[in-house]
C-alpha cells in the first residue's frame, strides 16, 4: 500500500513539473502575442497615414498598389482584433474562476 502512495506522489511531482513548464510556455506565448499586437498597431497607423496622402499620379499600377495597401490595412486590423479578442476572452474566463 505504501508503494502505491509513493508511486502516486512521484507521478504527481512529474505532472506538476510538466504543468509548470506548460504554464511558462503559455506566459511566453502571451507576451509574444502582446508584442505582435503592438507592432501591428504601429504598422496600421503608418499605413493609415500613407493612405491619407493624395495621389498625384493617375497610373493604374499606383492605384493597384494603393488598393493592396488598403487591403493590408484591413487585414492587419482583422488579425489584431482576432488576437486581442482571443486574449480578452481568456482573461475574462480567468477572472470568472
Amino acid at each position: 500500500m505504501i508503494y502505491f502512495f509513493i508511486l502516486l506522489l512521484v507521478l504527481l511531482i512529474i505532472s506538476l513539473y510538466y504543468l509548470y513548464k506548460f504554464a511558462l510556455v503559455l506566459i511566453e506565448l502571451q507576451d509574444v502575442i502582446n508584442e505582435s499586437l503592438e507592432l501591428l498597431d504601429n504598422k496600421f497607423k503608418i499605413i493609415s497615414k500613407i493612405l491619407q496622402t493624395p495621389v498625384f499620379f493617375d497610373s493604374q499600377e499606383v492605384r493597384r498598389v494603393l488598393k493592396e495597401l488598403e487591403d493590408i490595412k484591413v487585414l492587419v486590423l482583422y488579425i489584431a482584433n482576432r488576437l486581442a479578442n482571443s486574449l480578452n476572452k481568456k482573461e475574462i474566463e480567468k477572472q470568472d474562476e
